[in-house]
């Protein structure tokens, strides 16, 4: 369930269309759903703007897509996510869910709205693809559609320059890179656009599969870079995501802002010219 969901609840209840048992009932199974083998957090899109992804990984297919029906039955709006899916899973929650959208090992139903903010997702080559992938179809999964730039990597970096003007209108930008992970120290440089840097497992010997990067990356001389986890590509876009779609975000977009705030501001009188 989500904010969009309690409001019409409660105006069906002062419109008399819902009774208050039903809207008990209702807001009974908003902090979580018991499957048996799973306690589904109905509450997170409430809390977060962020409706729970479902996480493929030691999940039988079937319990992949019980899950997937409970996110899609208890709000009409929230996407659902379900990631690192193997075959079999993949098969039965789409097979159970219609209307999904399968990237890679990624599936989304229910993407959201596009959004006017541009994030633009670089990979360093084209062996990082899989990682820009799933954070490609989080991004879209929250209305975000990204610009994707594909293998610029600092082995001929005049690729990367050839790019600048779509850094610069960038309001965020995703590096995805294995090896020593210099390309986000490269980027950070080169655009004020808040940073996230996604260190992938790609890479020789040294590269310790994505420890190389990672450590690069996080002694980036680059001030302000987020670094999440090796492989992460949904962490990075749920990174950018919680930039232009927290709460407080939301409401102020909608004009909903708190009486506090609201007086707050009153009382601080007029901004200056």
């Amino acid at each position: 369930m989500d904010e969009a969901a309690i409001r019409r609840l409660l105006e069906d209840v002062r419109a008399g269309g819902t009774s208050p048992d039903e809207a008990v009932d209702a807001l009974r199974r908003l902090p979580y759903a018991d499957l048996g083998f799973a306690t589904v957090d109905h509450h997170r899109q409430v809390r977060q703007g962020m409706a729970e992804a479902i996480y493929g990984p030691g999940k039988t297919p079937d319990q992949a897509a019980r899950i997937a029906a409970e996110l899609l039955a208890r709000s009409d709006e929230a996407a659902v996510v379900l990631t690192r899916a193997d075959a079999d899973q993949i098969r039965a929650a789409v097979e159970a869910n219609p209307g999904a959208e399968v990237r890679g090992t990624t599936v989304v139903w229910r993407p959201a709205p596009a959004r006017p903010e541009r994030v633009v997702l670089l990979t360093a080559g084209t062996a990082d693809l899989p990682v820009a992938d799933e954070c490609a179809a989080t991004l879209t999964a929250h209305g975000l559609a990204p610009v994707r730039i594909t293998d610029v990597g600092v082995a001929g970096i005049h690729r990367l320059l050839d790019r600048t003007v779509e850094l610069a209108d960038a309001d965020a930008v995703i590096v995805v890179a294995g090896m020593e992970g210099a390309l986000a120290s490269v980027v950070g440089g080169l655009t004020g656009a808040p940073v996230v840097a996604v260190p992938t497992s790609v890479g020789y010997g040294a590269g310790l599969e994505g420890v190389t990067a990672l450590l690069g990356m996080l002694a980036s001389c680059a001030a302000g870079i987020t670094v999440v986890g090796i492989d992460n590509g949904y962490g990075a876009a749920c990174a950018v995501a919680r930039m232009f779609l927290s709460p407080p975000a939301v409401r102020r977009a909608a004009g909903t802002t708190t009486t506090t705030t609201a007086s707050a501001s009153a009382s601080a009188g007029p901004a200056p010219t």
